[in-house]
């Protein structure tokens, strides 16, 4: 292991995911992505590795452990260096997207010490950056991402059109190109039936419902990813505004829904989280889908008062670590999925009992 990524995978829970934010009862992350390209260079997509070869020798040079405001210590790590693995670590903390896991040559990330922010270099454009926040905070990230790409365009000539706005390697995100997305737990709108009636509804508004990590992914553990769709033709502050109304209407709707549970099905659902509880606590062997919907439910158990004596960052904790990569990170070794199931379910007694003592 390059010593450099170290930090970054031997703690599953980032630094800034442990601080309360907004409607963390409901809203678990902010986060502001923005695509950028050079100019006159070829994209990432149609350029060759050694094209590329430029763009990561600049980051290198201008931003490998440099510093700007909060985010300290930037370091860059190149996907050439890392072990599958290590790499779907990175993605299991959404330090990185599943594509660039996929490549090797002439890319790679710039990631802050706190981990708030993130720099895909080389992925589907030159850069990609991301920065997270918790809870519900879209104003601020987006002040933030603002501040920090003015940062990174004193040393870069962005490609740019004054018609067009931000040029980008696919036509959805030319304009702003932003995606602005919010992480929510809603397992009350699941639990009632009502989510999949809403989606539909959300997507006719131009935003797009999404799983855990993003394009393709699944809804585990009935949270969802609420982003933008449309870059072009509408300001960033526009956009911003659009998404903020749709995830407060959301966060009202999962409210009255757990309201209603509580009053109409109270030890239904108190029986649910316990049992859900116990399934933790004491299962042998355990998948990640299972493992998913038990910490959705203490989540909604500790969220409604049914338990008091266990922390959400636990929660996010567990949430993490029981994903393949991290579970084979710690093992030293690549698991069979049976391998795997055995050692999430040790790892969670051994971390609720930790807690509990």
């Amino acid at each position: 292991m390059i010593m450099s990524l170290q930090p970054f995978i031997n703690e599953a829970i980032s630094p800034w995911l442990k601080e309360e934010g907004p409607n963390n009862d409901i809203v678990l992350s902010t986060r502001i992505r923005l695509a950028r390209n050079f100019d006159k260079f070829p994209f990432p997509i149609i350029a060759d590795k050694e094209e590329l070869s430029p763009i990561v020798q600049l980051i290198q040079d201008e931003y490998h452990h440099q510093s700007f405001d909060s985010y300290q210590d930037l370091e860059y790590i190149s996907m050439e260096e890392l072990q599958p693995i290590e790499k779907r670590v990175l993605v299991e903390k959404h330090l990185i997207s599943p594509n660039l896991a996929e490549k090797s040559i002439n890319s790679g990330v710039l990631i802050s010490k706190n981990e708030q922010v993130s720099v895909m270099v080389n992925e589907e454009d030159h850069i990609r950056m991301q920065l997270y926040f918790p809870g519900l905070q879209l104003e601020k990230a987006l002040e933030q991402a603002f501040t920090f790409d003015d940062w990174l365009e004193e040393k870069i000539d962005y490609a740019f059109d004054e018609h067009r706005g931000y040029l980008t390697s696919c036509p959805t995100n030319v304009g702003t190109g932003m995606r602005a997305s919010v992480m929510m737990h809603l397992p009350a709108l699941t639990l009632t039936q009502k989510m999949n009636k809403m989606i539909p509804a959300i997507n006719q508004l131009g935003l797009v419902v999404r799983g855990i990590y993003g394009e393709g992914s699944e809804a585990l553990g009935n949270i969802f990813q609420i982003s933008n769709q449309v870059t072009l033709g509408r300001s960033e502050v526009d956009i911003i505004e659009d998404l903020q109304s749709v995830v407060k209407k959301l966060i009202e709707q999962e409210e009255f829904a757990r309201q209603l549970l509580v009053e109409q099905s109270e030890l239904r659902l108190e029986d649910r989280v316990f049992r859900s509880y116990g399934t933790l606590k004491y299962s042998r062997i355990i998948e990640s889908k299972e493992t998913a919907r038990c910490l959705s439910d203490l989540r909604l158990g500790i969220d409604v008062g049914y338990i008091d004596h266990l922390s959400k960052t636990i929660l996010n904790e567990l949430m993490i670590l029981t994903q393949p990569g991290f579970l084979q990170q710690y093992a030293k070794e690549t698991l069979s999925a049976k391998e795997r199931d055995i050692r999430r379910a040790s790892i969670i007694r051994e971390r609720l009992k930790l807690e509990n003592g």
